[in-house]
């Protein structure tokens, strides 16, 4: 054991150089190995992926590496602190359905790689240095193993408590629209923001085998934690039932927020799942939440089936689409204003997108790829096949009905 001149411990000595910095500088090598090492003897990491791969996995692994380093450099155990990845990585594991088995074997190919690259040309003086270099590596792998198997554990748990306890049942009952009175049941908050959410389906779910069920899970739990954290401010949790298209959420609220932050939700919600996302929402006390999910349903199908890009929407802005889809007479006469326009495709196109781009020509043009001045002379035509111009105000009103009027007749289920 080495002291240096004041009589404090040195640092160990491995190959002639510290081990720690020796450590340090193979990192980045080590770690692409030992993720290799991993997918090639471990077959759930070899179905996760690629992204996870690349982004959470190897993330972990470069940690837990530099970790080490620094333990052998101040020759103390671990904090709980400097555990703190490894245990959210482990939730991250569970909650994605990875087995405990294969993290902990995991841990245990990286520490024997992380062995291996230390002690590679050691010299027999330096056996002292060795030896408590192992020493602190084994503190840190039953660190690990502990901090990581509590942590699994400890997720698993939460999930089957919260799949078949309180919240699901509170849920359940504020969907039936029976909030459940009973004593010692979980009462509902004051507010909630009902969502209905359609999440696009990630490119890794595409990808055969079970690689496509983990990325399923990792996009619910993403779009999860998004939903979890906008309502902690309440004290109470938010409740969803999501699957990997989507599903229903219901989010505790001390007040109405404003409209612009349910939208950034939705918005974070797409980021953290790394697909788009189309969503309805409104806030309800807990007696409208039934009718308001219901309403949100219809919103989102009806978004989706008028071609309306993602995002978050509200019955104010499809109130038109969602009027003239009810059945009438009114739908079927608005639908024939523009019957003359049936056999000329291009015109119909050309109005749509005319009115899409707020009758800005050029921009109808460029959306086109055609002229200016085909687009007038389309709409001229439009007027004199029609007797409607989108010039006149009045006009313009029956057109966009009479489009709105078309697709819903067209797309009714």
């Amino acid at each position: 054991m080495t002291r240096d001149k004041t009589g404090a411990m040195g640092p160990l000595i491995v190959a002639g150089v510290p081990a720690a910095a020796r450590l340090r500088a193979r990192v980045p090598a080590l770690t692409r190995r030992v993720v290799t090492r991993l997918r090639s003897e471990l077959p759930v990491y070899a179905e996760l992926p690629g992204e996870e791969i690349a982004g959470d996995i190897a993330d972990i692994v470069q940690y837990t590496l530099r970790l080490l380093a620094d333990v052998i450099e101040h020759r103390r155990p671990a904090t709980d602190a400097e555990l703190a990845q490894q245990r959210d990585s482990a939730a991250q594991r569970a909650e994605e359905g990875v087995p405990l088995d294969a993290i902990l074997t995991a841990y245990q190919i990286g520490t024997a790689m992380c062995w291996a690259e230390l002690s590679q040309d050691a010299r027999p003086a330096e056996l002292p240095d060795l030896k408590e270099a192992v020493d602190r590596i084994m503190v840190l792998q039953q660190q690990v193993t502990s901090a990581v198997s509590r942590a699994y554990l400890q997720t698993r748990a939460i999930l089957d408590s919260q799949e078949h306890g309180g919240r699901h049942a509170l849920l359940a009952a504020l969907l039936a629209g029976e909030p459940d009175e009973r004593p010692g049941v979980q009462r509902p908050a004051a507010l909630y923001a009902a969502l209905t959410l359609r999440l696009s389906t990630h490119p890794d779910e595409t990808l055969p085998g079970p690689g496509a069920g983990v990325a399923a899970r990792r996009k619910i739990r993403r779009v999860r934690a998004t939903l979890d954290a906008f309502g902690a401010g309440t004290g109470e949790p938010a409740l969803t039932s999501l699957d990997s298209s989507g599903g229903t959420a219901l989010l505790p609220l001390a007040e109405a927020p404003p409209w612009p932050e349910l939208c950034a939700l939705t918005d974070a919600a797409a980021d953290a799942a790394g697909v788009p996302v189309t969503a309805a929402a409104a806030v309800v006390e807990p007696a409208g939440v039934a009718a308001a999910v219901a309403e949100n349903t219809e919103i989102v199908d009806l978004v989706e089936r008028t071609g309306r890009g993602p995002g978050l929407y509200r019955l104010a802005d499809v109130l038109l689409d969602y009027q003239l889809s009810r059945p009438s007479v009114a739908l079927e006469g608005l639908a024939r204003l523009l019957q003359p326009l049936d056999s000329k495709p291009e015109l119909l196109h050309t109005l749509e997108t005319y009115l899409r781009h707020g009758l800005d020509r050029r921009g109808c043009a460029a959306a086109l790829h055609i002229h200016p001045n085909t687009v007038d002379y389309r709409i001229r035509r439009i007027a004199r096949l029609t007797g409607l111009s989108p010039g006149r105000p009045a006009d313009l009103q029956h057109l966009t009905a009479a489009l709105v009027a078309r697709r819903a007749r067209t797309l009714s289920p």
